[in-house]
């Protein structure tokens, strides 16, 4: 048997730090006798007072407890549970410093792998800083010595939930009920078999989903779907996997959720457990600029690539001759043709294709269109980028949640003749490190 290996105690006390920079995640970056530390709520060019909360090998860890010199940027936190819930990262830095550290996190990657600067940079899309997300999935537990149950997000670096009454970031309607369900969780006799309860908001309904790890009691069923039918929300269980959600109120109508895009006075349908951005503020500024960078005209044929159910595809076929919408999903595909037969619109075509692999013998990947937007996960679009020039497009909208896949994909279609003519970011998850940005593509 090999040996245990023992932790090394923390170190007691607080101790002095001077901040030097900002991590990728959010912690400030200080030596200390030499030795990296991490230290969360801590900002560039501040002295705070410290206590270790890790060590490892390379690094440390520690907590900001107090600020001695504070940087400018530095700014109250909106919620009081900043410190603890993993939610967030960014709460005390002002929002301004946020975004104009997303603007430079974004330049240095497009500078990192492809030496590009745009031609122009965007001004950032920015909205509510609070109150904003209408998508999460929230964990629920039930902690036996403290005789209550927790609901929410899972404490800084720990796998722990946060002991959280209310969050400022979720819409005011979640988020300021988190002691409501908590108090429903803990009454459950399902209370320890019942892990996560996953938000999604409409324009004018939510919904939860309630994910039960063995069959509901007639009373527990009852109990959540009162609480439900008292707000107003929707409500659904799900006692498996995704293919088991299913509403058990409203017990008529279809299982869908609204938003609208007012550019184009469109109606886009969705079932809570789709995808859908988090941010309906920033998704309703994004949507128009993508469409003005396009610059289409009633003749062109435009591709959009990660498709999803409509949110870029719809707004594109008011003013495209055809729009080609590709997605992995095949039932993301069939709420495309839903939303687009809702709006009364026909010159739209919805394929479904997993675009990380070879589409030749693709019927849509032999064809050519003016322009193309591709809105892709994390892991960007390298495998669809290298095909643009088959395409022929003059005009390439990239939509992106990683700087860096973005910028790794923007070098690529340099290499392939594409001019970086503007890019920029958007705030769709303040107080966050997570970065979302738009670039525009050129053929030269």
């Amino acid at each position: 048997m090999g040996r245990r290996r023992r932790h090394k105690p923390l170190p007691k006390g607080e101790f002095a730090a001077d901040i030097a920079r900002l991590s990728h995640d959010g912690r400030g970056i200080a030596r200390i006798e030499g030795k990296t530390t991490f230290i969360d709520n801590a900002l560039p060019g501040e002295r705070v007072q410290f206590r270790y909360t890790g060590l490892h090998g390379k690094f440390d860890e520690g907590l900001a407890v107090s600020i001695q010199q504070a940087a400018p940027e530095r700014a109250e936190p909106p919620c009081q549970h900043a410190m603890l819930c993993g939610g967030c990262s960014l709460q005390h830095m002002s929002t301004e410093a946020q975004i104009q550290m997303k603007q430079a996190v974004l330049a240095e990657q497009l500078d990192h792998f492809g030496g590009l600067v745009p031609d122009q940079w965007l001004p950032p899309l920015t909205g509510p800083v609070t109150g904003y997300r209408g998508k999460a999935r929230l964990g629920a537990r039930y902690v036996d010595p403290r005789n209550t149950a927790l609901v929410g997000f899972r404490e800084k670096r720990n796998k722990f939930l946060a002991d959280i009454e209310r969050c400022e970031v979720l819409v005011p309607e979640i988020g300021h009920s988190l002691m409501a369900l908590r108090e429903l969780v803990g009454g459950l006799d399902a209370r320890y078999r019942l892990p996560q309860i996953e938000v999604a908001a409409g324009d004018e309904v939510i919904a939860l989903v309630f994910r039960h790890m063995d069959p509901l009691t007639p009373a527990d069923q009852a109990a959540i779907v009162t609480f439900c039918q008292q707000r107003g929300w929707h409500c659904y269980l799900q006692p498996g996997n995704e293919s088991t959600v299913h509403r058990v109120w409203p017990t008529e109508g279809e299982e869908r959720l609204y938003y609208q895009l007012p550019v184009d006075n469109l109606s886009l349908a969705f079932h809570p457990t789709d995808f859908t951005q988090v941010n309906a503020v920033i998704n309703r500024k994004m949507v128009p600029l993508a469409l003005d960078l396009l610059d289409i005209s009633p003749e062109h044929r435009v591709l959009d690539l990660f498709c999803g159910l409509g949110n870029f595809p719809l707004p594109l076929a008011r003013r495209a001759r055809q729009v080609v919408g590709v997605e992995l999903s095949e039932a993301m595909v069939q709420r495309g043709y839903e939303n687009a037969r809702r709006n009364g619109m026909e010159n739209l075509a919805f394929y479904a294709w997993d675009l990380s692999q070879e589409v030749t013998g693709q019927a849509w990947a032999a064809e050519r269109f003016d322009r193309i937007l591709i809105d892709p996960p994390r892991a960007g679009a390298l495998e669809m980028v290298r095909l643009m020039p088959q395409f022929g497009a003059g005009k390439l909208v990239y939509v992106s949640c990683n700087p860096a896949t973005l910028a790794r994909d923007a070098g690529e279609l340099g290499r392939l003749g594409y001019r970086l003519r503007a890019a920029g970011v958007m705030d769709m998850f303040p107080h966050t490190t997570h970065v979302e940005s738009i670039a525009l593509f050129e053929r030269a």
